[in-house]
């Protein structure tokens, strides 16, 4: 995992290991289990950027009790029902990927490793699905279909080191998801293991039915705060035998962005339509325009017709060299120069938001301008990433360096951008999720619908064991 705890000792190990009662009992559950210093270390902690300077001064922001890795679903089980038992809080972790404090376990909790439920279990070469465990990484999952010709199409930044349980749980998205849909477009049905330990069996029978509302989309999204997902059908796509690139330059975001609608409202779906304002332009590819790159793939005929609508809609801009798309491609997933920028004392993060056409302008300048006139900050700028019918994901980057209190700093920079977010009605996050980050700003962000949240956490979970203080749920916010 990135930025590894140095090497020594920790700066405190705290006496919150697991108690010897719930060993004992996960011992008779005959379930594999790590007290270890290391090994409850580096499970105490995610990819929130946050926690980057503490883990490399050696610090642990939070001391799970105990890591337990299962192999089965019935595995999952027993450990529920242990932890029910004790009343000890549980968090289903994958790959750690979570850039907002999802998968940080609560101190002593049961760190759940789900990365041992890791078996591709089937694929339908005439349906075009996959089954496959919560514990499966995006590679190892590419491998498996591709071998028969197929893809599942979902590749998040964090391809390397998310599982397909993690995609499911924070609702996320891939780089091409205009295309192939982001995850809860893919998923067709789960297994989940509820606090209780009961396991339920929700969809897989068929694309769609009309049988009651659809059960599968309530765990999707729900970050372990409600059950654990262990098993997952998702739909696949032939592999692509076609592939256009293009790039164009506007003169300003807006031009760009009422391009993009108008692609997507012709249905076009270009797998790939990224927009950058101007100084993430002059940043990703040298470029003094707000630079648009485009990339198709699929059959033939409709790559052909998508790149003949995407060049139609951008005829009044500029004609930018394609090869843009070759450099974001080679450096889409480098985050490799965070970790050093936040142990120098700066504090950078990325926030993705989501709104409608009609809404993107305006919340675009009033994000900008409120970071702008935060003390302190020195860059402010956009991207647009993924895009609909009705709106699309925006997703700001901003960079500070205080010179004390950066957890203060960057509670308040993150409060400033949602702020905007939710007054010019758009959605708190896109795909990255919630977690603990976004926690405080969920009751506004869903209004009343909260309390239906809520009561349905009560129902699945009466003694708030999942996860608790993520989504808002079951525990004090960040």
């Amino acid at each position: 995992m990135p930025n590894e705890y140095p090497a020594g000792s920790f700066e405190e190990v705290p006496s919150s290991l697991a108690p010897p009662a719930l060993l004992e009992d996960l011992t008779g559950a005959g379930v594999a289990f790590d007290t270890s210093t290391e090994g409850r270390a580096d499970h105490g902690r995610d990819w929130w950027p946050l926690s980057i300077p503490v883990v490399a001064k050696g610090h642990v922001p939070q001391w799970p009790g105990v890591v337990v890795r299962p192999t089965s679903s019935d595995d999952v089980r027993r450990v529920l029902q242990v932890a029910s038992k004790h009343h000890v809080a549980v968090t289903a972790q994958g790959g750690r990927s979570s850039v907002v404090g999802g998968a940080v376990a609560p101190e002593g909790a049961i760190a759940l490793d789900m990365t041992g439920l890791n078996r591709v279990l089937d694929i339908d070469t005439v349906s075009g699905t996959v089954s496959v465990e919560a514990g499966v990484f995006g590679p190892d999952l590419e491998r498996a279909v591709s071998e028969s010709g197929w893809t599942v199409g979902h590749f998040p930044q964090s391809f390397e080191l998310a599982t397909v349980g993690g995609w499911i749980a924070c609702r996320g998205a891939g780089q091409y998801s205009n295309r192939y849909g982001k995850i809860e477009d893919i998923v067709r049905g789960l297994s989940v293991v509820l606090a209780s330990g009961e396991t339920v069996e929700l969809g897989g029978r068929a694309p769609r039915q009309a049988v009651g509302p659809d059960l599968v989309q309530l765990f999707v999204g729900s970050e372990g705060t409600l059950g654990v997902i262990t098993r997952a059908t998702l739909v696949m796509h032939r592999v692509p035998k076609s592939e256009r690139r293009a790039a164009y330059g506007f003169a300003n975001f807006d031009e760009g962005l009422d391009a993009c609608r108008r692609v997507m409202q012709r249905d076009a779906r270009p797998a790939v339509l990224r927009l950058y304002d101007e100084i993430e332009s002059k940043r990703s590819f040298d470029v003094e325009r707000c630079a648009l790159i485009v990339l198709d793939e699929g059959d033939s005929y409709l790559v052909e017709a998508t790149m003949r609508i995407v060049a139609e809609e951008c005829a009044a801009a500029s004609v930018l060299d394609s090869n843009l798309v070759a450099k974001w491609l080679e450096h889409r997933n480098d985050v490799g120069a965070l970790a050093p920028l936040w142990e120098r004392g700066y504090v950078v993060d990325t926030i993705e938001v989501a709104g409608t056409w009609a809404s993107l302008p305006a919340m675009r300048r009033a994000v900008i301008d409120a970071l702008g006139h935060m003390t302190g900050i020195t860059v402010a700028s956009v991207h647009q990433s993924h895009a609909y019918l009705d709106g699309a994901c925006l997703y700001f980057t901003f960079a500070a360096r205080p010179e004390d209190d950066v957890s203060g700093f960057y509670r308040r920079a993150w409060e400033c951008v949602t702020e905007e977010v939710l007054r010019h009605g758009g959605a708190l996050s896109h795909h990255h999720g919630v977690g603990r980050n976004r926690a405080r700003f969920v009751p506004e962000a869903l209004g009343s619908a909260f309390s239906v949240l809520r009561d349905l956490k009560k129902l699945l979970d009466p003694d708030s064991i999942m996860n608790p203080g993520v989504l808002g749920l079951g525990g004090a916010p960040w």
